[in-house]
């Protein structure tokens, strides 16, 4: 999920205002987050939704509407989306991948929590605080050395999928 300008860094600024976005969508709306980093401008996340539930797209447009609602004025904001009474904080656009199986889940996690790192944002995936990895940390999964040194480059690679 991105963030129409790449150049802000609404996400982590307002962080505290995405978190209680999600808490909400998630109340009205149940899924369990496996894996989620945010970014300034853009996040991860891999979600499992209720047996039967494959309606992500309803809770990422909500997630991003009730975000949207408690952010100043002050984006540039084009026609097209003027005249839809839409703001101009988000890509509309996102990409999407099922998940196959547990190795193909592996990767993508480690996707999630390497891309801090990948970025330029934190040295190791451990020092990003906007990251589901510090929960993993929590539960003895990884450590904080996770994907440090030779390795951080090989799971940092081109997005799975």
């Amino acid at each position: 999920m991105n963030l129409a300008d790449r150049s802000r860094a609404l996400l982590v600024e307002h962080i505290d205002k995405l978190r209680q976005a999600v808490r909400t969508v998630k109340r009205r709306h149940a899924f369990d987050i496996v894996a989620w980093v945010v970014l300034p401008e853009h996040m991860h996340a891999i979600w499992t939704l209720p047996p039967d539930d494959h309606d992500f797209s309803t809770r990422w447009m909500l997630i991003k509407a009730a975000f949207s609602r408690t952010i100043p004025l002050g984006e540039t904001i084009g026609a097209s989306r003027l005249g839809k009474g839409e703001r101009g904080i988000w890509q509309r656009r996102f990409w999407e991948h099922q998940i196959r199986d547990d190795n193909d889940l592996a990767r993508h996690i480690d996707y999630v929590h390497i891309n801090p790192v990948k970025h330029g944002h934190a040295a190791r995936a451990s020092d990003w605080p906007f990251s589901s990895i510090h929960r993993y940390i929590r539960e003895g999964t990884i450590g904080t050395d996770w994907a440090c040194g030779e390795n951080a480059a090989e799971i940092g690679g081109e997005r799975n999928g």
